[in-house]
């Protein structure tokens, strides 16, 4: 525990009104962390955090116990990904896309679609110059 507990839930909004940085959190919560993860994984560390915040049923009226619980919800979403990556851990919808597909048209496919879409005037044009 830290000793910038907020003794109020206004001064712990205020507080958090404040906070821009992943490293700003971070430190803010007294979670330690490798700047070298923060720095790669920043926005997924706290869209993951907001994640598990948005599943909280209800946040702690006591400005002590909520710092404890974000801060205890903080360090799991870093967690998340000292041992993983964004990709893995799929916070932005970006990575829950499905796989793109594969399609596969062959040479002689595309050759007679040509053929069948060129104007008879170019066809006749075609065949003059092949004689």
């Amino acid at each position: 525990m830290t000793d910038v507990t907020p003794a109020t839930l206004d001064a712990f909004d205020d507080a958090l009104d404040e906070l821009e940085s992943a490293e700003d959190f971070l430190t803010f919560f007294a979670v330690p962390f490798d700047a070298a993860i923060v720095h790669v994984n920043r926005l997924h560390i706290l869209q993951r955090f907001h994640d598990y915040l948005a599943a909280e049923d209800d946040a702690p009226s006591d400005p002590t116990a909520r710092f404890e619980r974000y801060a205890a919800l903080l360090g799991a979403a870093y967690q998340d990904f000292v041992g993983s990556d964004a990709r893995t851990e799929k916070v932005f919808h970006v990575f829950r896309m499905q796989a793109p597909r594969s399609v596969s048209v062959g040479l002689d496919e595309l050759l007679a679609g040509r053929a069948e879409a060129a104007p008879e005037a170019l066809r006749a044009g075609t065949a003059d110059h092949a004689s």
